[in-house]
This record gives C-alpha cells, structure tokens and sequence, in this order.
C-alpha cells in the first residue's frame, strides 16, 4: 500500500474511533440521570409489593379465615417478595419445606422431652438438621428453626398452631406471587442494573490487558487476567436477574409485551458469558507470552482494546435502544488487527491468543443476534480477507507462511 493511502486509511479509522467516543459519551449521558431515578424504581416497587402482599395475606387469612392473629401469613409474603428475583417460586417452596420440618420435630419432641431452655435448642438443632437435608439451606432453615421455636415455646400455652401455621404460610407465598403478577417489575431494567457493573468491570480488564500487552508488561495482563476470573460472581448475578426478568414476562400479563425485548438480552447474556470464558484464555495465554518475551504485535493489544470499546457501545447502545452497527464494525476491526498480528509473525501462545480473538469476536457477534454458523462464517471470511488483503499490498508471503514453508 502506497504512504498516502495508509495515512488515509489511518486517518479513516481515526474518524470511526472519535465518532464512536462521542456515539457512547452522549448516550451515557442520557443513561447517567436516569439511573438514580430508576434505582429509586426498582426499590419503590419492590416496597409496594411487599406492603400489598402483607396486607392482602393478612386479610385473607383473619377475613376468610377466621385466624385471629395470622402473623405468620403477612411475614411469609414478605419473606417471598424479599426473596431474589427470579428465585420466589423456588422461595414459596422453601417456605412450606421449612414450616413443615420445624412442625415434624417440634410436635414430635416436645410430646417427649417436654419444654425448657434445653428443649428448645434441641428442638431447633434437629429441625434445622432435617431442613438441611430436604434443602441446601436459606429460607427453609429460617423457617424451620422459626416454627420450632413456635412450636417448643406457645404449645404448652396455645394449641392447634400447627394447621394455622402451615396455612398461614401458603396463604402468605400465594399472595406475594399475585401481587408480583399484578404489581410486576420491569424486567429489563432488572438486567440492565445487573449488567451496569459487570460491563463497567470487563471494559476495565481488557483496556488494562491491552495496555500491559502494548507495554510488555506480563505482571498487568496477569491482573487483568485475575480480574476476569473475578466475574463469576457478577455474571452469576447477571444470569439471577435473567431469571428475575424470566419470571415478570411469565407471570404477569402487564409485561407479557415486553418477552421480545427480553429474549433480546436472554441472548445476550447467554453469548456474553461465552465471551467472557474466552477472554479469560485469550488473556492468561497473552499473560504468558508476553512473560516468555514471544513477539507481541501491536495488532494483538490494539484487538483487545476494541473487544472494550465494543462492549462499551454494546451497553449504551442496549440501553438507549439506539441500535447500531458500530459495536459489530468494532469486533471485525479486532479480527482485522488478529490477523495483521498473525502474519507479522507470533509465537505458540501468541497463537492461541488470535484463535481467542477469533473467538471472542464470534460470540459477540452471536450476542449481537447473529447465528452461530453465520457468526463463524463472518469471522472466518474476515480474517482470511483481511490477511489476504495484507499479502497483496505487500506482494510476499507472510512470516507466518515462511516459517510453515
């Protein structure tokens, strides 16, 4: 290629790049103040349903009924709406599961040993054991050692409490699952507030990996490489708040219209945790190429680079519902630049890092609504294209083909 046409070339890109630093500071502008508005949301619904679920509880189960002080029904509607989105069907059951147990064993001891100090803490202990073993623990083992205490403490006074508590707490789940039905919350905005700190955190690490890779700096790409394996959490999260989503489009007919918009971000996020698994072997083997003084071209660090700007796009854009293709332009720009940095010539773990990019490129493409052979296809042409492209400017074999040669 001739000079003047590199320097338009690079002049070109530059124009891209500015266009789309400014494409993602003026939505995340637009993003920044409504945010603490819809936090304000989110937490404003989530209180309303669990004050409608507890007074609806309470009066079915004093008004129709007939129970005189039915605690146990508005606490257990609470206790499900307060239970992780996503997770209160799962929540009514562990409800049942541990009022069950504390009643199996608090009836059957205290018939037996009576009441007391010691009573109740072996009352507790079994009931609490037995819930471990009908659950892996949370709400059932709140519940059981609730009723046994119940149990163990207000039956030599009170009797009958078993069928009252059992029932107070179905009517208390049912109510909190038809208010989550009627008083539904917006189930994007669900993973939208999941996905804030994740994308914020996974741009970091790849900026970083990509200044480490350009400075030969092994000691950076490894931290950035740790802080990618540090994101299970957050993506597990993120995965919950699917869920969440999953359950308002399900079950409440005021956000059945928005199941489109929702499996949008259920493919995403299925593609980004690929992504992420990617990115976590494409960093550790660039960790370890750098560290074993392999050539590292510019190519591989600049891809890198725009695997986070895309993301960085790729949120604004999810947000704002101004869909472009800049993020997709950004992914086939990291392809390009893998195979520019293939053929001026990399090492064995060099290597493995542009059959990474590659794909990474791949999965963010299928986030991007792609299909899974239609996304291979794409960057495998790219590439091929892209290295061709490079051959024929310079009218030689790459080093790559050299050395195969």
């Amino acid at each position: 290629m001739a000079e003047d046409d590199r320097s338009w070339a690079r002049r070109a890109g530059d124009r891209f790049e500015a266009g789309v630093a400014e494409t993602v500071g003026s939505i995340s502008r637009k993003i920044n103040w409504r945010e603490r508005r819809r936090s304000l949301e989110l937490y404003a619904i989530l209180a309303v349903q669990a004050g409608v679920a507890a007074a609806l509880a309470w009066t079915l189960a004093h008004e129709l009924l007939g129970h005189p002080s039915p605690v146990f029904a508005p606490s257990a509607a609470v206790g499900t709406i307060a239970a992780a989105i996503g997770r209160r069907t799962r929540r009514t059951l562990e409800l049942l599961v541990g009022v069950l147990a504390g009643l199996l064993v608090g009836d059957a001891l205290i018939m037996v040993i009576g009441t007391g100090p010691w009573q109740i803490g072996t009352v507790v202990t079994l009931a609490i054991l037995l819930a471990l073993t009908m659950s892996r623990g949370g709400a059932v083992v709140t519940q059981a050692g609730g009723t046994a205490v119940l149990i163990a403490t207000l039956s030599p006074i009170q009797r009958g409490l078993e069928v009252p508590r059992v029932i107070d707490a179905v009517i208390g789940a049912v109510s909190a699952v038809v208010v989550v039905a009627l008083l539904p919350v917006n189930p994007v905005r669900i993973i939208q507030r999941a996905a804030r700190p994740l994308f914020a955190a996974l741009i970091e690490h790849l900026h970083d990996a990509a200044d480490g890779m350009s400075r030969g700096d092994a000691g950076a790409v490894a931290r950035a490489r740790d802080g990618l394996y540090g994101l299970t959490p957050q993506l597990a999260l993120l995965n919950d708040a699917v869920s969440g989503a999953q359950e308002a489009v399900a079950v409440s007919p005021a956000r059945w219209h928005r199941r489109g918009e929702f499996e949008h971000y259920q493919r995403g996020t299925r593609y980004l945790d690929l992504s992420v698994g990617g990115g976590q072997e494409m960093l550790r083997r660039a960790a370890t190429a750098v560290r074993d003084g392999e050539p590292m071209p510019a190519g591989l660090s600049a891809a890198v680079h725009y695997f986070g700007d895309a993301l960085a796009l790729l949120q604004v854009e999810a947000e704002s519902r101004q869909r472009t293709t800049r993020s997709e332009q950004l992914v086939l720009r990291a392809v390009d630049r893998a195979a520019e940095a293939y053929d001026e010539g990399v090492g064995f773990s060099g290597s493995v890092v542009v059959a990474q990019i590659r794909t990474v490129a791949t999965d963010l493409l299928r986030s991007l609504g792609c299909h899974e052979e239609e996304a291979v296809e794409v960057i495998r042409r790219r590439f091929e294209a892209q290295r061709h492209e490079l051959r024929s400017q310079d009218g030689e074999a790459s080093p790559a083909e050299r050395k195969a040669a």
